[in-house]
Order: C-alpha cells, then structure tokens, then sequence
C-alpha cells in the first residue's frame, strides 16, 4: 500500500511509520517537524513538511495513495489549558482534518480508508459501568475536542472512504507520551497516585496500537469507533502501584486533586477522571492484544 501519515513525527507516529516500512509499504509522513521525522533519502520513507492548514504541493501526495492515517494535533498536555491553547487544541485538530478533506477532494485516485486518532476522553468521565463503543459522547473539553475532531474524520468520509475512528487510552512507551513523566517522580521516590486513585485509568501499549492501526488499514470490516485500550481495566492507584513496582519504588504519595487542580487548572481534568474502557470492537474481531495486562506492558517498557 501507499500509506500517507499526517502527524508521523510524533512517538507514535514513528513508530507506526516503522512497522509500515517493515511490512514493505510505501509511506509518506506529512509534518511540521521533517527533522523529528527522519531526512528524506532512498533507505527512508518521504517527510513532506506541511503546515495542517493550508493546501499546497504536499496535497499532490494523496493523489494515488491507498490510505491516509491522521495522527496529528496540538499536545494535550505541552502547556496549561488557557483559553489559548485550548482553542489551539480544537483548532489543530479541526483543521487538519478540513485541510486533508479538501486534498481528498481534488485527487482524481482518492484513497480508500482514512484511520483517525481520536480519544476515550471522547466518553467524559464516567465513574461506573462499562463502556463499549455505543456509549454516548460526555462533556467537557476533552469530550467536545474529540466529537468535533470525529466529526472533521466523517466529512472525509463523505468522499467515499472507509472511516476509522481511533479512540485511544493512554499509550504507554518508552520513548514518549505520559508514562515518560510519571516516571520521573517514582524515580524520586515520590511518585504516588492522582487524587482520590479511584477513578479509571484506561492505556494500551504503544506496539499494540501500531498493530491495531494496521488492522484497521488492511481490513475491510473494521469502520467506525475503535476503543483501543487494553482488556485489563485499572484504577489510578493500581496503575501506580504496578508502575511503582515495576520500578522497584514506593507508591506512597498521592497528589491532592485540589493540588493539581491549581498547578494544572482544567488540564487536571485528564487525570482525575476516567473510564472503565472496554475494547469490544476489537474483542468481536478476535484481536490478541500483544500486552493484554498492565505487568505485561510495563515489564516491556521498563528496564
């Protein structure tokens, strides 16, 4: 396949973008960062800087291509939540996916799948129960950035591709995202969990969300919603203990949610509420999750 990956600079990103070229595709990787991404040569794959926003000479590369990943936005958690960079967040999204619709449009080979991130935050917080992909959409930021950044994934759709929705836990990794930075406090021995660690902690492996991507591009059946989370559900204080754990360290000191909520505002959002996640989807599909439990994962990442 021709494989274009808009956002491909990120941990994700390149990681998906190496598993493409392992299995021998054709990948061009559209970012506003082409040195995070690699240099273009003939061993690599194609890093065509583009902006998210506007159309030009990179939009030539959706012509002829089978399919089109979008993994790219504004960091959730790069800078506070002012009103700012709130609107940033929004926007980066909405505007992506509004700039690859109208490429989309002026190719006269359209590809035939478009795989977009999106984010369990799409559920709101939701303290019982589980929830499958028909659970309805919740409120706050989080929930209305995901439903508008959907919504910019369905127009495309309207152009005769087969849409997926990647609605992601937290991705766990070693080389990014959020594990990164709660290591680092356990490391102090400091490192505890957030607020009441009641609330539900929903993550995946990295390497299993590059192998769900993939099923997603090559297999017809897959359209829509996808929880992508792994099958073992944890709370805030079990992850932190296994994390602790893993690291040979101490998970006594909660963060007060009243703490965070004053050094992070409404960022602080993110880590005191969750979801009981439920990847049903995939389950019905008879994917073998790589890391289907938390010890798995960290064993893998934590050395």
């Amino acid at each position: 396949m021709k494989i274009v990956v808009a956002g491909g600079s990120g941990f994700i990103g390149r990681s998906l973008v190496a598993r493409m070229r392992a299995d021998n595709h054709t990948v061009v990787t559209l970012t506003r960062a082409p040195a995070k991404a690699g240099s273009t040569d003939t061993a690599g794959p194609e890093v065509v800087q583009w902006d998210g926003r506007t159309m030009g000479e990179w939009a030539a590369c959706l012509d002829g291509a089978d399919a089109i990943v979008n993994l790219a936005g504004e960091s959730l958690d790069g800078k506070r939540w002012t009103s700012a960079q709130k609107e940033r967040i929004m926007r980066s999204r909405v505007e992506v996916t509004h700039t690859l619709r109208d490429a989309v449009a002026r190719a006269s080979r359209k590809p035939s799948v478009l795989v977009n991130a999106s984010a369990v935050g799409y559920y709101g917080s939701v303290e019982e129960g589980d929830v499958t992909e028909e659970y309805p959409s919740g409120k706050g930021f989080l929930a209305e950035t995901c439903v508008s950044w959907e919504n910019g994934a369905e127009s495309i759709g309207e152009l005769g591709l087969r849409v997926v929705k990647l609605r992601l836990g937290v991705v766990l990794a070693a080389q990014g995202g959020a594990l990164r930075k709660m290591v680092l406090p356990f490391r102090l021995f400091a490192g505890g969990p957030m607020g009441s660690g009641r609330q539900w902690f929903p993550w995946v492996h990295c390497d299993d969300v590059t192998e769900i991507a993939m099923l997603a591009l090559q297999n017809a059946s897959v359209i829509g919603p996808v929880n992508v989370t792994a099958p073992e559900s944890v709370n805030m204080k079990t992850f932190c203990a296994a994390l602790g754990g893993a690291l040979h360290r101490p998970s006594w000191a909660p963060v007060p949610a009243a703490l965070l909520r004053i050094a992070l505002g409404e960022m602080s959002d993110m880590l005191l509420t969750g979801q009981r996640v439920v990847p049903a989807k995939l389950q019905r599909l008879g994917y073998t999750f790589r890391f289907p439990t938390l010890a798995l994962a960290l064993s893998d990442i934590i050395h």
